[in-house]
């Protein structure tokens, strides 16, 4: 049996579909255990990745009933946000791909000015005080506080592993951006 012509296509775009609905629900689910277990006390961190996983839930179920049915117009709006969310994660991995370290500690900087509740479990989980100073007046939930060891400071902590991050992040990025723009239900008619 030859794959060729819109049987082909459709099979693979079910395929990919039931992966997608497969991350999404994971997504979902990873975000829902990490506040249930009190890893992230952030609220809002929550609720982006779960909107994400919800936002490619419902992509992932367009593109398959698209597929299944062999309906032109949801599969000509799921091309469309296909190719929307192709432009912004290609932005996206491509920014984190360039962003050199000067830059990362600015953009970390700001990041840990700007939420508390994050903060507070980064200094709880990684034992640091303090972003690039540290005012023995703030509040401080690491466990260092408490015992007679001196505090070390958040950002050399955090900034060893986010180049790291931020390359593996692009990386997966890029990857997962042309898997988008090779779709199979661009070939179809």
């Amino acid at each position: 049996m030859v794959c060729g012509g819109f049987a082909c296509s459709k099979n693979c775009l079910c395929a990919l579909n039931l992966l997608y609905t497969l991350v999404s629900l994971l997504l979902i689910g990873i975000a829902a255990w990490g506040i249930g277990f009190g890893l992230i006390s952030s609220l809002r961190v929550v609720g982006v990745v779960i909107a994400v996983g919800i936002f490619l839930f419902l992509i992932a179920l367009v593109g398959l009933i698209g597929a299944v049915k062999h309906h032109q117009v949801l599969l000509f709006f799921y091309m469309i946000i296909l190719l929307l969310v192709f432009v912004v994660q290609f932005s996206v991995s491509c920014a984190c791909l360039a962003l050199n370290e000067e830059q990362q500690g600015q953009l970390l900087e700001v990041g840990w000015n700007n939420t508390a509740s994050a903060r507070n479990d980064i200094q709880r989980n990684l034992n640091c005080c303090g972003f690039r100073t540290y005012n023995p007046n703030d509040t401080c939930l690491a466990s260092c506080v408490k015992s007679s060891h001196p505090c070390s400071l958040c950002a050399p902590i955090i900034g060893k592993y986010a180049g790291e991050v931020l390359r593996f992040v692009g990386g997966i990025g890029l990857f997962f951006s042309f898997t988008e723009a090779l779709h199979p239900e661009w070939g179809l008619n």
